[in-house]
């Protein structure tokens, strides 16, 4: 069970709270030191409003973001909204995007090429929060919200936009209103971003590592733009299924032999704290292919998969050892996918290059290099 910290909320939920502050202040002409709106989780956000101020028809305030426990670099920042009236009176709520929101540049994601990238869920948020200060004071008034963000420019190089194709600034995003800290959720929400995107450009196969380790591997070894591939940390069994939901013909898994030797046993989660036996099924797969009890003794004192891979090696077994590896992978990732994505893999070692491919991965990987 994650351990929980304390949660934090999205800068949609802050940008939605700046709308609301500013917009009873410009109905009102009254400041306001506080204000609450209603997340889509049901948990109600309670800030303080800060930079207040004035213009003719047009009231700006600020809500600094606050992640909670999450380690989130837009932690502190102060999510602007600026409300401005509109000469109509039919309860319009045209939402825009000043200074440091990001503009969507590549397809795949919340918001089409071309538009800032505030998604859907806060766009409703915002909408739904100046709508209730508007039937509260009985006004048909319609308005202009901006949403902007001072910082946001140079803290969108900290984050994953520029790899998402996000140029420009930050993102105004959440699906909840609330982050939970450290969260399996954000991660996949990410992963499934990524490889989102890639399909809508086009891709048939995602290319797909845990780690730095994998993605060095991909570019050095076989030159590959790493633009192109996808980091899925210990989700493996995760980034499978959402491979198959996405519609992916293929997906081609890259890894160092530490994380991955872990698919051999059908564990879909890498995490040392869910589960380990990476000696135990290095030394299954050595003792299959007819290495002796000597062997399988060095194999279990070994406290890393470098230096188990070497012992297997000195054995005179190693192709063997890894093309059984290799044929429990295919098995378990096979079984995972339900036979709606072909799974490929490659497992690498850091002193041994390339340790064990399936069938068609490196084919597969060659192919895509090309395109």
């Amino acid at each position: 069970m994650e351990k929980k910290g304390r949660t934090g909320f999205t800068t949609g939920s802050c940008a939605a709270a700046a709308a609301k502050a500013a917009t009873e202040m410009l109905l009102t002409g009254a400041d306001l030191s506080a204000v609450e709106v209603q997340t889509p989780a049901g948990i109600v956000y309670h800030t303080e409003v800060e930079e207040i101020g004035r213009e003719k028809e047009a009231v700006r305030c600020a809500v600094r973001k606050n992640a909670g426990d999450d380690p989130d670099v837009t932690n502190g920042t102060l999510i602007f909204a600026c409300v401005t009236f509109l000469p109509s009176e039919d309860g319009e709520v045209r939402i825009e995007a000043g200074e440091g929101i990001g503009i969507v540049t590549r397809p795949g994601l919340d918001q089409p090429v071309g538009q800032p990238a505030i998604n859907s869920v806060p766009r409703r948020m915002i909408t739904d929060a100046v709508k209730e200060v508007m039937e509260a004071f009985d006004s048909s008034r319609s308005v202009r919200v901006e949403i902007f963000v001072p910082d946001g420019k140079e803290l969108a190089g900290r984050t994953f936009n520029p790899r998402l194709g996000i140029e420009g600034g930050i993102s105004i995003i959440g699906t909840t209103g609330v982050i939970e800290p450290m969260s399996t959720k954000a991660l996949l929400a990410t992963i499934r971003a990524e490889l989102s995107q890639r399909k809508a450009e086009g891709a048939e196969l995602a290319v797909v590592s845990p780690g730095n380790y994998g993605m060095s591997f991909l570019k050095e070894h076989y030159g590959y733009n790493l633009d192109k591939a996808v980091k899925c940390s210990n989700y493996i069994g995760e980034t499978i299924d959402l491979a198959v939901s996405l519609g992916y013909r293929k997906l081609l898994l890259i890894g160092h032999v530490g994380k991955l030797i872990k698919l051999s046993g059908g564990i879909f989660n890498t995490h040392s704290k869910e589960a380990d036996c990476r000696m135990e099924l290095l030394a299954a797969a050595a003792v299959k292919s007819g290495g002796d009890s000597a062997l399988l003794k060095q194999i279990l004192s070994c406290t890393n998969t470098e230096e188990a891979s070497a012992h297997v090696k000195e054995a005179g077994i190693m192709e063997q050892t890894f093309a059984e590896v290799m044929r429990r992978i295919s098995f378990y990732t096979g079984r995972r996918a339900q036979g709606k994505v072909d799974v490929q893999c490659i497992v690498f070692s850091l002193t041994q290059g390339v340790l064990g491919t399936t069938e068609h991965a490196e084919e597969d990987l060659r192919e895509e290099c090309h395109d």
